[in-house]
């Protein structure tokens, strides 16, 4: 028995050894928290839809854009290159989403409102879209994408608003467009019956209307979305560094958590980052206040930490929240309508409305 057993120790002791020699490189740990992270290869998710890791594999065969990397720093040349680049995404949107689109102003602020084709929308209830586009681009795109499938899949008349933006214009320029435009809204609607939504940038920008809002004597919104984007800075905590080495469509930030591009183009020049109208989750008397809010990101998207920091903040205020997080998801993944994962969050989103708004 004794040699059995030591036969056994040394069994394990040359199967660890096998073990480490052919095992990746593990992380190291500095003493200030630090964590060296090895190169590793991430393949596609097993538990994402084929239609998600049919698009990863489509990726590889796509350069990187100029959009991307920032190589041209003209604004106008840069909106209408993204526009270019968008343009099949809308198209594809329009005929999956039929829908009317009328161009106007509502409280002196360029809007569109969005209706489905066929005329019929709730009458009592409206939303509000605050597009993506890191406050300096992709008004004349994002405004439909993020709009379209949510106007026709929940009957909904909504407002898309083309707020101020960078670099012509600096914080609080596009709240303060959003909340103008939110509050000629009030004349017709109950501000219960209102809801406001958008991704990334504006993801961001809902939850510093939601912020300002009471802030500036105004009734809080019925129900808030907040896509690919959280209550607290862009591109912050781990997310950050991790998206930037696993999806790649931004760039992280450095060692001391500085960034080597503003994405911005200097909206938020000169302000305190943790502002209870820019930060709303670092506060715990402005996160109480929100309304009911709906939260989306995904597994590989830089907005991750964000968006779980700002579902955590409005659960330890008693504010009801919900948090989606998409396997294998990158940011702002519902721009793809071909994946059942940006289906599953358009119903969820209609669902989040409809029982929030009534």
């Amino acid at each position: 028995m004794r040699v059995a057993a030591l036969s056994g120790i040394a069994l394990l002791g040359f199967g660890s050894a096998l073990m480490a020699q052919d095992a990746p490189a593990r992380p190291s740990f500095d003493v200030d928290g630090t964590v060296s992270v090895p190169e590793f290869e991430l393949p596609p998710s097993v538990l994402a839809s084929e239609e998600a890791r049919a698009a990863q594999e489509m990726r590889g065969r796509i350069p990187v854009s100029e959009m991307t990397t920032g190589q041209n720093p003209e604004i106008g040349a840069r909106r209408a290159t993204l526009a270019r680049m968008l343009q099949p995404r809308v198209d594809q949107m329009t005929a999956l989403y039929p829908a009317l689109v009328e161009e106007t102003t509502i409280g002196g602020v360029p809007v569109r409102i969005i209706t489905p084709a066929k005329g019929e929308f709730d009458p009592e209830r409206t939303l509000i879209n605050l597009h993506g586009g890191a406050f300096n681009v992709c008004w004349e795109s994002c405004s439909l994408i993020e709009s379209l499938p949510i106007a026709v899949l929940g009957g909904y008349r909504v407002v898309s608003v083309n707020y101020r933006k960078a670099p012509e214009f600096s914080h609080p320029a596009g709240v303060k467009d959003a909340a103008a435009v939110y509050q000629e809204l009030l004349k017709e609607y109950d501000a219960a019956k209102i809801g406001v939504f958008g991704c990334s940038a504006g993801g961001a920008l809902t939850a510093q209307l939601a912020a300002y809002l009471p802030q500036n004597n105004l009734p809080q919104m019925g129900a808030a979305g907040i896509f690919g984007a959280g209550a607290v800075r862009f591109q912050s905590g781990d997310s950050a560094y991790i998206a930037a080495n696993i999806d790649g469509s931004f760039p992280g930030p450095d060692a001391e958590g500085k960034l080597a591009a503003d994405l911005t183009l200097g909206y938020f020049d000169g302000v305190d980052m943790k502002d209870s109208v820019v930060s709303p989750a670092l506060h715990t008397d402005v996160i109480a206040q929100f309304p009911p809010t709906l939260v989306t990101t995904g597994t590989r998207a830089m907005d991750l930490s964000p968006a779980i920091v700002t579902n955590s903040a409005l659960l330890r205020e008693g504010v009801e929240s919900t948090l989606i997080v998409g396997e294998a998801m990158g940011h702002c993944y519902q721009y793809n309508p071909a994946l059942p994962e940006s289906r599953d969050a358009y119903a969820a989103t209609v669902a989040h409305f409809r029982k929030h708004l009534d």
